[in-house]
């Protein structure tokens, strides 16, 4: 499983793709835009991150953790992305503003899978949250990931402060922030597109929507009026585009290209981005396989070895591989303490221990 660095990913090829109509009804790819060791290091990130959410559900279904939400089946989208960030702490770098379904995008920036299995198991080891927080809740000051909340699309009008803080600053850093379709119903959205978007104030903000077509029980269906979500941000001069984020070469490029109008223009973007959810809204409704959606690991993997750049052989032996590293790590994790009930009051402010009153 060895890497490349990250710097190579950034410097994708820009040679136009060419499909033929029937390699796209089978999910093969005649030609591919980014390089074989690209598409190999993004294919393994995927893998790792799929494998990890299907453990963190089977440590619910096993009574190892409280609740489970996460993001499988949006590999193809938020692995990517992580690898895009201009990763630190400060206002050089990249903020983020994360929901509960961006595992992806930590794998993908360097997370240790070991600390979101503690997440999970609540265990005092847990590095985002102490054992505090709901699994997918993650929070690096080094990385510059903001707390993640369950409250609905909160991060949205959270993203504007450190947004204001960049733009204030100059340079190349923006903020990154990312929800929901159904979450889009929400004050602190349309307030994020007033806020981003006022002229001669722009702030360097990249507006994120995945759009899985579901709230929690809800389908998209039945609660937009707009054809896009992404058409909301054109009242606003607000750049946009909607892609197809169950395609790992359409996500990488456009989010390479948002990025970079962001950084070079110091104006906001929005994104929307269609993706699939595989396992249910979150254990409060079962988490178990959904067959209707499209796979976009299993449409991945078609392409890269239809194209030569993988076999089947290869790609069995690495799930396998990551199975069983998951597996270990959960076994380990179960070990670990549970937190110090002395310590209920730690964090809830910056640097605060015990009581504040």
């Amino acid at each position: 499983m060895k890497t490349s660095s990250k710097e190579n990913f950034r410097n994708a090829g820009k040679a136009e793709s060419a499909e033929s109509k029937d390699s796209k009804q089978s999910g093969a790819k005649s030609k591919f835009r980014l390089k074989t060791e690209q598409l190999t290091r993004i294919h393994d990130l995927m893998v790792k991150a799929r494998v990890l959410e299907e453990r963190l559900i089977r440590m619910y279904k096993q009574n190892d953790g409280y609740f489970w939400i996460g993001g499988p089946g949006e590999e193809a989208f938020n692995i990517p992305l992580g690898l895009q960030v201009k990763k630190g702490m400060g206002k050089d770098f990249d903020y983020l503003h994360l929901h509960y379904r961006s595992s992806g995008i930590m794998t993908a920036m360097g997370m240790e899978p070991v600390d979101a299995l503690r997440q999970m198991k609540n265990v005092a080891s847990d590095p985002f949250s102490g054992g505090r927080n709901f699994v997918n809740h993650y929070s690096r000051r080094e990385w510059n990931v903001v707390p993640g909340s369950s409250t609905i699309e909160t991060q949205y009008l959270s993203a504007i402060g450190t947004a204001i803080a960049q733009r204030r600053h100059g340079g190349t850093g923006l903020t990154i922030v990312n929800g929901g379709d159904a979450g889009t119903a929400e004050g602190d959205f349309a307030s994020c597109l007033v806020w981003a978007s006022r002229p001669g104030f722009e702030l360097p903000l990249l507006i994120i929507v995945t759009n899985n077509q579901w709230g929690i029980s809800t389908p998209a269906s039945t609660q937009h009026g707009e054809k896009r979500v992404a058409d909301r941000g054109k009242a606003f001069g607000i750049r946009t585009a909607t892609i197809n984020g169950n395609d790992v070469e359409e996500s990488w490029f456009a989010l390479e290209e948002a990025m970079s109008y962001i950084r070079r223009e110091r104006k906001p973007f929005l994104l929307e981005a269609n993706v699939s959810r595989l396992y249910g809204h979150s254990s409060a409704s079962g988490a178990n396989r959904t067959s209707e959606e499209l796979d976009s690991l299993t449409e991945f993997e078609k392409q890269l070895e239809s194209g030569g750049v993988l076999t089947r052989k290869k790609m069995d032996e690495l799930r396998e591989a990551y199975n069983q590293q998951m597996l270990e790590l959960s076994q380990k994790v179960k070990e670990e303490p549970m937190p110090d009930p002395s310590t209920i009051y730690d964090h809830i402010y910056y640097g605060q221990k015990g009581r504040y009153w």
